[in-house]
């Protein structure tokens, strides 16, 4: 809601804007709809101009500034095409674009296609819906200055997004993602907007990128004997009416598995993703369907991607036979430990090697590296930071794993974003391979406690949605920064990093030091006991979300479930003195 009388006045000069100006009969329509029938969601809609951020754009579709639609999509793509001609002068500029199967998506990837051609840069636009490591994978493969791909990932079915990439196939880091905001903003209005004119300029493509791909996901495995010999493998599989579909089953079969059963309701790519609240792995609900698939065929393994097939989850029996879903630190922890281990054991381990990891996902990865001697970097929160690690290293050092808490792992360097796709193949090689020892990958990983040490995280997401949300948010983060906690659960708050002020301080000497990372909104508390809580506004979601972590000692598999309720409660009484 707005909060006085000037601020009205400026929204309704937007509205006005959109009546007047070369907007199409639809969209004029609907925004008179809105005046008669909700002025509070017109307000929403038009109280400020949807942020082309570091990532892109993320929103609800819909008329309105503050909205997806055509006309927030064509301006932010002027802009990136601005900006990738300027950067690229004198060269044949070429861009790939995906998309997902949410409502509007085709039709978002087909507008960014005709505005990049209007401004003379070939388009590669693949001829269906496809995962977003895909397009990361095709912008290096075809040689593109760009990429876009438009996919709200894993949010409600109302949100649509945008997300830029460069000619790395990451997402845009420093400098480019600031100067392509800049681009951006400099578009006010849809006139400096090509819309048409260079349709000759777009190329469909399909097949022969998806061969190329699958090829290389293939050449990631580890232990292909292992997959020769559990070929039948029971794996259960749901891509939540998502881009899944496109690839998954075909890698799969690529591997050697012939074992795969899809969940048939959530087998059609469907933006409305009827059977579930949330098209998120991390959810519990998404995955009920594919939990009861596994437990009436006692398979294996049960595997979910998100709509864009960047995120897995990943359900397992645990040591009592029942069946659970991993946690995305659950999951990074035995894929980055397979990864290290194999290349040990198959001698082609170096001295170069390593891994990248992000600052709010488990420290036990960090443990296990150093084991493993393998060079341990924790980078901020997103996967362009992982690329953007391997940029700097190149030469240097060599790539093998990265991945963060939020169910994303990246697999080898040919593909520069989170990609649910390899990741599916390789955690299903990992049954295997632990099947060939007799094992299950629960029994793996509570054996990697008992060596490294129990480690227990958590997350609460606390949402505040509209105008008076992002307030609340800010002032949250300002209170935690301004008056720290003294102790949480009888622990003394040791440590505090601030990464907006690129710094931490000791709270018992109040020594300081410099944090070598780009400026993000992130604090962290350090405990005395080696607790950890970080405190991070999502970047996509309107949330603040609070990332807890614990741990202790596991002597032995027969005291598991003692210890992990002591860590449960311990992070319950964290959570209750931290008062979210």
């Amino acid at each position: 809601m707005a909060s006085n009388t000037q601020d009205q006045a400026l929204i309704q000069a937007k509205i006005d804007s959109w009546l007047n100006g070369n907007y199409d009969d639809k969209t004029k329509a609907e925004i008179k709809r809105l005046q008669q029938e909700d002025p509070q969601d017109l307000t929403e809609a038009f109280y400020k101009d949807l942020e082309f951020g570091t990532g892109g754009l993320r929103g609800i579709m819909g008329v309105g500034t503050n909205r997806m639609n055509k006309y927030t999509v064509g301006m932010a793509t002027q802009g990136f095409a601005n900006y990738l001609k300027k950067s690229f002068k004198g060269q044949e500029i070429k861009v790939a674009i995906a998309h997902d199967p949410r409502n509007n998506s085709r039709f978002f990837a087909e507008t960014a296609a005709g505005v990049f051609a209007a401004n003379g840069i070939k388009v590669f636009l693949f001829d269906d819906l496809r995962p977003t490591p895909e397009l990361s994978f095709s912008i290096r493969h075809l040689g593109c200055q760009g990429g876009v791909v438009c996919t709200a990932s894993h949010n409600p079915k109302e949100y649509n997004g945008y997300k830029a990439y460069w000619d790395d196939g990451a997402q845009l880091v420093p400098p480019h993602d600031v100067n392509v905001m800049d681009e951006v903003s400099k578009i006010k209005n849809i006139e400096d907007v090509k819309f048409s004119g260079g349709e000759k300029l777009i190329q469909l493509i399909g097949k022969e990128v998806d061969e190329a791909y699958i090829k290389m996901v293939k050449g990631l495995s580890v232990y292909p004997d292992a997959i020769s010999q559990q070929k039948d493998l029971k794996i259960v599989y749901t891509p939540i009416h998502g881009s899944g579909i496109k690839l998954v089953p075909d890698v799969l079969k690529a591997f050697g598995f012939n074992n795969i059963h899809i969940v048939e309701a959530q087998q059609a790519p469907d933006g409305n993703f009827p059977t579930v609240v949330y098209p998120n792995p991390e959810e519990a609900e998404a995955m009920s369907l594919g939990l009861k698939m596994a437990t009436d065929l006692d398979a294996d393994i049960l595997l979910g991607t998100d709509p864009d097939a960047d995120r897995v989850g990943i359900g397992i029996k645990n040591h009592k036979g029942d069946w659970i879903l991993m946690n995305g630190n659950q999951t990074a922890v035995l894929a980055f430990t397979y990864v290290m281990e194999a290349r040990r054991a198959k001698k082609i381990a170096r001295p170069e090697d390593m891994v990248v990891k992000t600052i709010v996902t488990t420290e036990m990865i960090d443990k296990i590296a150093a084991a493993n001697e393998v060079h341990c970097y924790n980078v901020l929160t997103g996967f362009k930071w992982i690329a953007e690690m391997i940029r700097e290293k190149t030469g240097k050092e060599h790539y093998v794993i990265g991945g963060e808490e939020s169910f994303g792992l990246m697999i080898g360097d040919q593909v520069r974003d989170k990609d649910a796709v390899s990741a599916v193949a390789l955690l299903s090689e990992m049954a295997a391979y632990e099947k060939n020892q007799g094992k299950t990958l629960y029994d793996k990983l509570i054996e990697l406690y008992i060596e490294y040490g129990l480690f227990y995280e958590k997350l609460k997401s606390i949402t505040r949605k509209g105008m008076r949300g992002q307030e609340e948010i800010a002032e949250m983060m300002q209170a935690f920064r301004e008056n720290p906690p003294k102790s949480l659960n009888g622990s003394e708050v040791v440590q505090l990093l601030d990464y907006q002020l690129k710094q931490g301080k000791n709270l018992q000497t109040g020594a300081n030091w410099s944090i070598d990372l780009p400026k993000s909104n992130v604090l962290q508390f350090i405990l005395a006991d080696g607790s950890k809580i970080s405190a991070r506004p999502s970047g996509t979601e309107p949330k603040i979300k609070f990332y807890f972590s614990v741990q202790t000692t596991l002597a032995k598999k027969e005291d598991f479930d003692i210890r992990l309720a002591e860590l449960e409660t311990k992070i319950d009484n964290i959570i209750r003195d931290l008062k979210v």
